[in-house]
């Protein structure tokens, strides 16, 4: 049996630099595909797609909402070819059913112990329309290491640097921000994989530098700590989501190699100012990640936070604009207020407004998301400010032996995978 999995393109922003992280959905789906099976993947954000037409299973892995009217065109055009689809992702469990129009099967929840049974189905032709999991979780235990070896690491390099490789320790939130759809996705139950089988992973991972893509590391600080104290023997440099906020915490995570973090700033408070520092201090450097149009958002605001921005001497920043998706606490608000004005998916790229803000009119919330890029990086741009934050790191791997253990260079192709 032969399955083909595609990663559909999706519209880049143009005030962001454009680079292809290794997709980590994907490898992890791959892990819990029979190895007696030929697999073969392709990532369309980083090469073309070549339709094959000797597979007898096509699986599409959606991520993002504005992935869908490419995935719907790539599988239109297959199963015109005869060919039978499966969708899976995160975006397919937002979209289920205008998926299931464009598939002959939907695979919604999380995958571990569970595809067995799907390539059961199928080659008894009997494959169902819908494998529903969601809000069964399994045990996390039970999530294996991701199969990183269908990737073609070639294609995942930004200006001759090995881009991250992206690896979770935990699923699941138990925080319900009012933009994110995490509570619907994972359920709001912190659920940490076991530390020795975390640990295990990222020694398998040859590459050095990592993005640790959980929710948020800042729901349990006996965890965090066992952790970080794994992880620090192991000598990798790594980027996460925000990190709780103790400084015991903060100095772990820094002796076990946290590079930087991405961390919402959502006012001008004294609260923001302190949490920034404190990173600093660490040598933790802080790429700010920045939500506009919020019903307290007005043109001077928004002014000021940028102004506040400069202050905090960020290492980066990401602006974004308010984006009602679905299954989202915000979406639900705005739907009784009548305020969704799009749903046109290729436009949920948070770059644009989808959506009627309180205070501003569409155009001058696009007009001010324009002004806070352009603003923040008048003094050389987003290249020069990653440059600057690599060279930080290159001086961390260079003082602990570790610069260049599979930073830069060349990988041999490997783009089907057969026991």
């Amino acid at each position: 049996m032969k399955i083909q999995i595609v990663f559909p393109s999706w519209p880049k922003l143009d005030k962001q630099t454009e680079f292809h992280l290794p997709p980590h959905g994907v490898v992890v789906f791959a892990a819990e595909i029979p190895k007696d099976i030929d697999l073969s993947f392709v990532d369309e954000n980083v090469e073309p797609i070549v339709f094959d037409t000797d597979c007898d299973l096509v699986c599409i892995s959606t991520l993002l909402t504005c992935q869908l009217p490419r995935a719907f065109a790539i599988a239109d055009h297959y199963r015109e070819l005869g060919k039978p689809v499966m969708f899976g992702g995160i975006a397919t469990m937002l979209h289920s059913e205008e998926v299931s129009r464009h598939a002959d099967s939907v695979f919604l929840g999380e995958v571990e112990g569970r595809f067995d049974k799907v390539i059961a189905d199928f080659k008894r032709g009997e494959l169902k329309k819908v494998y529903d999991y969601m809000n069964n979780f399994p045990d996390t235990a039970s999530i294996g290491t991701a199969r990183r070896e269908i990737l073609n690491r070639d294609l995942y390099n930004y200006r001759g640097v090995q881009m991250l490789d992206l690896v979770h320790a935990s699923r699941g939130c138990k925080f319900n921000c009012f933009p994110c759809c995490n509570g619907f996705l994972g359920g709001r139950v912190f659920r940490p994989r076991p530390v020795e089988q975390t640990i295990k992973e990222m020694e398998a991972i040859e590459n050095n530098r990592l993005f640790i893509v959980d929710n948020s590391l800042a729901h349990d600080k006996a965890w965090l700590k066992e952790l970080f104290t794994a992880m620090k023997p192991l000598k990798k440099k790594w980027v996460s989501h925000p990190l709780l906020d103790d400084d015991e915490v903060i100095k772990l995570a820094a002796e076990a190699g946290c590079w930087y973090v991405y961390q919402a700033i959502f006012d001008t408070s004294d609260v923001i100012r302190d949490r920034i520092k404190r990173l600093h201090d660490h040598g933790i450097g802080v790429e700010g990640t920045i939500l506009l149009g919020t019903d307290d958002h007005d043109e001077d605001y928004i002014k000021r936070l940028v102004d506040f921005l400069m202050e905090l001497k960020l290492d980066l920043a990401e602006f974004t604009i308010l984006t009602p998706f679905p299954k989202s606490p915000i979406r639900k608000k705005f739907q009784k207020q009548g305020r969704i004005l799009s749903n046109n998916w290729i436009d949920y790229t948070c770059g644009k407004a989808v959506f009627q803000p309180k205070q501003l009119s569409c155009e001058k919330l696009e007009e001010l998301y324009n002004y806070a890029w352009d603003t923040f990086y008048a003094d050389g741009g987003y290249q020069l400010k990653m440059g600057e934050l690599f060279m930080k790191v290159i001086k961390r791997e260079a003082a602990d032996g570790t610069y260049g253990r599979y930073a830069t260079g060349k990988r041999t192709r490997r783009r089907k995978v057969k026991a």
